[in-house]
């Protein structure tokens, strides 16, 4: 992994930007403290399909008595 200091990363923006879309992990430190990282984006966790309105339907089923109060509060309702 790469460390560079905030004063130096600000004078090298356009190659720390090129060697995240390389792959390197580059990471912004001030005060020797970690607070940036650089991290390519066709790296990072990105949905990759569209969701489909209704596609998780059935797979979820609510009790009979979901709307019912509970238990415990029925005194204040």
């Amino acid at each position: 992994m790469n460390y560079f200091e905030l004063d130096q990363a600000q004078q090298r923006l356009p190659e720390l930007v090129e060697r995240a879309r390389r792959g390197e992990d580059v990471t912004i430190t001030e005060r020797n403290q970690p607070v940036v990282k650089f991290v390519a984006v066709e790296r990072c966790t990105v949905l990759t399909q569209r969701r489909r309105p209704g596609s998780a339907k059935g797979l979820i089923q609510l009790s009979d008595d979901f709307g019912e109060p509970l238990e415990d509060f029925r005194e204040y309702m």
